[in-house]
Formats: C-alpha cells, structure tokens, sequence
C-alpha cells in the first residue's frame, strides 16, 4: 500500500463518511470499511475509494484485511463492541491504532495493551477526535504552566450543532449509569451532575455540570493531575432532575425506555448538515489549581465538534505515516504535545 493509505473501519457511519470526505485534504486515500456491503458499494461508488467488507468476529479475516495497511482508524461506535477486536488485530499485523471513542472505560481496556503495542512497535491512540484532541491538548498545556497542579476542571460546550446518529445512541446507552471522577489519583463513582458552575467560555458564560467525558481517563494519562472532573452544559432545570436520578435510574437503564429513545434517534438526521456544521462553534474550558491555590485558566475555540474529529483524525494519521509515533498507548497529547489542536485550523487559546 503506498505511504497515504489507511483503512477506515465504520466509514458509512456520519462521522466516517465525514472523514472519508475530507481525506484529500491532507493528502490520504482511505480504505473504506465496515461490516455490511451495501453502504460500503454505495459509499465506494460516490468517493471513489476502494472497500473492504470486514466481519470483526471473524479474527483471521480481519488480520488478512489489516495486513498490508500501516494506519487503521476505528469510526464504528458503540466502541465497547469494535475496539478490543481490531486492537488485537493490530498487535497481530503491527498495525496502528486510532479510534473516535470518548468513553474513560475504553481508554482503560485499550491502556492494559500498551507493552503489547510498544513490543509490536505500534501506537495505540483512541480519542483522535473531539473530545479528546482539544481537551487533552488544553489539560497538558495549563500542566506545563502550572506544574505542581493538584486539581483539573475541564468543560466543553458546542453552539449551533447536534449530536450525530452513532453518538446519540452510544449516550442513550449510559442512561442511568453512575458516573466517574478522578480522585487523589484513581477513578471513583460520582453521580452524574454532582458539581456544577458556571464558566466564561469568552464572551458567552454558560451552566456546566460534572459528566465523565474521557478526559477523566485520558488527562490522567497525559498530566498526572490526580483529580479531573469534566463537565457540558446542560439545562438548569435537567441539572436539578438529576439530584433525583437515584429515584429514577431503574427507568432510564429499563429495556423498553431505551428502545423508545433509539427509536426516535434511527428516525432522525444521521447527524448535523454541512451548513450546521460549517456555522457551528466549539468552546474548550480548563482551570488547573495546586495545592497552593494558585490557578490558571485557559480557553480555546475550535470548529464544530465533528469538523474538528475529521480534522483531528486526518492529521494524526498523516503524523503516522510520515513515521511520526511513539509505540505504545497514546493520548493526543502525550503523543504529539500540546500545540497538537493548534495545526488544526480555525483554532484559537487564549490564556485567562
């Protein structure tokens, strides 16, 4: 395969086919995979990228279909059900490792193969797009201007857009799970919505609550901040039903309320249009304190959050291609630094 190929696992998904839309961008062909034929003929016929139909559970068909690829970039959520697969395919075919995951349980399962990958001399990345490129770059920068921080808060809020198909349907299915932060250095239960504040994201102060986006997991990686709470906007009044979640928990994780709510999410958009995307802003937060009480704050300002995934992905395979990686399990950060989010365009921090 030549040097700008990669294969691209989930590509009819909305956020795949956005990734195999913006490939010649950064001068990559992608592979175009996934496990039904249809959507992939289709997709094929109208980029005009080859495609490969890849059955996950079928382990030596997907080793034969990674073997002569350097780059595989996982866009098939929920990850809870493709990741563990092709990584260990990867470390059979030495194949590197991308994902779109934002969930902290996955960067844990992916992490327990990190001397596998640096024997196997590949790179394991998950979180190549939004959240976690922007919001793992802004947590290892605000470290480095305060090294002895003790304490991270990072929030994110994205104006103008909507959440796409696969997304929808992976936060349906953590209805009525409790929550993660990180605590004196380890991952501790914590309802969801037990913090909450407001944040100057620059000219637009907005109401937060504490959710566990991957950061809980992945800027404990990167910064060693050994406590992390993350945090989205979220209506007030969503903020105080949630004081009442234990009442009501059963229900939100019952068989019928989910396929009610999946129901309408299949009969929706598969995600945000392309005019959506175009006019829609994200806003990254993060404030480190040490034990002092010193703080500082950082903000940035970045394209739409699936614009920016697509952007983030295709950099970060170019990177690899080019032979720039470091074997073993990586977070954004700890691989390509700080200023990562930075080569992405239409981005902007501002130091508080």
């Amino acid at each position: 395969m030549g040097s700008n190929t990669f294969l691209l696992y989930g590509a009819y998904g909305y956020t795949g086919e956005l990734i195999a839309r913006y490939a010649d961008q950064y001068g990559l062909s992608p592979i175009l995979a996934g496990r039904r034929a249809a959507p992939l003929t289709t997709l094929s016929a109208k980029l005009g990228f080859p495609y490969r139909t890849i059955d996950l559970d079928d382990a030596p068909a997907l080793q034969a279909a990674l073997q002569d690829v350097e780059v595989v970039v996982n866009a098939a959520g929920p990850f809870d059900r493709t990741a563990r697969q092709i990584v260990e395919a990867c470390l059979q075919t030495n194949t590197h490792y991308l994902d779109l995951n934002g969930d902290l349980e996955i960067f844990g399962m992916i992490y327990r193969y990190n001397e596998a990958a640096k024997q196997a001399g590949i790179m394991l990345l998950p979180g190549a797009g939004f959240d976690v490129v922007p919001t793992d770059c802004l947590a290892m920068f605000l470290k480095n201007m305060l090294p002895d921080a003790v304490d991270l808060k990072l929030a994110f809020t994205i104006l103008g857009s909507s959440l796409s198909h696969g997304t929808a349907v992976n936060t349906i299915e953590k209805l009525g799970l409790p929550g993660f932060a990180r605590v004196n250095g380890g991952l501790v239960n914590e309802p969801v919505g037990e913090k909450a504040m407001w944040v100057d994201f620059g000219g637009k102060r907005i109401f937060v609550v504490s959710l566990p986006w991957g950061d809980v997991a992945t800027a404990g990686y990167s910064t060693g901040i050994p406590n992390i709470r993350t945090y989205t906007n979220m209506p007030r009044i969503a903020y105080w039903l949630l004081k009442g979640q234990s009442l009501f928990n059963w229900l939100l994780r019952s068989r019928p309320v989910r396929a009610l709510i999946k129901y309408k999410i299949d009969n929706g958009p598969a995600g945000p249009g392309d005019v959506t995307r175009t006019q829609g802003v994200s806003y990254i937060w993060g404030r480190v304190t040490n034990a002092m009480g010193q703080t500082v704050t950082a903000r940035l300002r970045t394209p739409e959050a699936y614009d920016l995934t697509a952007y983030a992905t295709l950099l970060i395979t170019q990177k690899i291609l080019q032979g720039q990686f470091t074997p073993g399990f990586q977070t954004p950060a700890t691989a390509y630094g700080e200023n990562l989010v930075m080569e992405l365009p239409r981005v902007q921090r501002d130091v508080m």
